[in-house]
């Protein structure tokens, strides 16, 4: 095998299963356009994200099963860090949300802040009523999706590879070892993660990305980084089904 079919194939392994996972978000839209909507406005047949999330979730985990062999995890150390600093981020990330609600602020342009409400997202209920099989199901499915999906296909994108290709985007940007420091990495991935974010979520996003590159540096291990989201996640999920915030999600 050539160098240059080597550094495709790695390529492809690294953002096939993001860019599979990005498109799944594109249906739900794209199914309401062609479909049309009913009388109260939802998408005539029901939310569809409550079949087309768990379908992103199985078939980008499948993407990833089938190019895991050229994906580098290790070393995997650092866990420790990671679970800090997954916590650490996501408490920035939540709480100001959390104060709008409890002291019941007025809308204003503090928004872009993440002062504002979350009461409005996908909501399991809508699958079914509370205790039944297919609410669980929608639960469950989430909670697989924001747990290992999202951390997976995020990370091995976000960090393993265009933290790399910033870093050396006129060579060989597979023989930047992970978590080497760069200025233009920094502001890049940091900018790109914020971007694919709501704007309410934009001031938590740039603070769990610059903790994310923290992590990426002082570890050089792309497993710490999954485990920060992961744990990060996590949290987000009680904390949505605790609360009931479901714009979080």
């Amino acid at each position: 095998m050539s160098e240059e079919n080597r550094m495709n194939q790695k390529t492809v392994a690294y953002t096939a299963p993001f860019l599979t996972f990005m498109l799944f978000l594109l249906l739900p839209d794209l199914l309401s356009a062609i479909v049309g909507s009913a009388e109260d406005g939802e998408p005539a047949g029901g939310d569809v994200r409550q079949w087309v999330y768990p379908l992103q979730t199985l078939v980008s985990l499948g993407v990833l099963l089938y190019f895991r062999r050229q994906i580098t995890f290790g070393p995997h150390t650092g866990w420790l860090l990671a679970v800090g600093c997954g916590v650490l981020g996501i408490i920035v990330w939540l709480l100001p949300g959390h104060l709008f609600a409890s002291w019941q602020l007025e809308e204003g342009w503090w928004k872009y802040l993440g002062f504002t409400a979350r009461t409005d997202g996908f909501h399991p209920a809508d699958a079914g009523a509370t205790g039944s099989l297919a609410y669980t199901a929608s639960v469950s499915f989430r909670f697989l999706r924001l747990v290992l999906a999202v951390p997976l296909v995020e990370e091995i994108f976000w960090r393993g590879f265009l933290m790399r290709l910033l870093t050396d985007m006129d060579g060989d940007y597979w023989q930047v070892p992970f978590g080497t420091p760069d200025r233009s990495a920094l502001l890049g991935v940091t900018a790109a993660f914020v971007m694919v974010h709501s704007p309410a979520d934009y001031a938590g996003a740039v603070v769990f990305g610059l903790l994310m590159y923290f992590v990426a540096v002082r570890t050089k291990s792309l497993s710490a980084c999954i485990i920060m989201h992961a744990v990060a996640n996590l949290i987000l999920g009680v904390y949505v089904m605790t609360t009931q915030q479901w714009g979080y999600w």
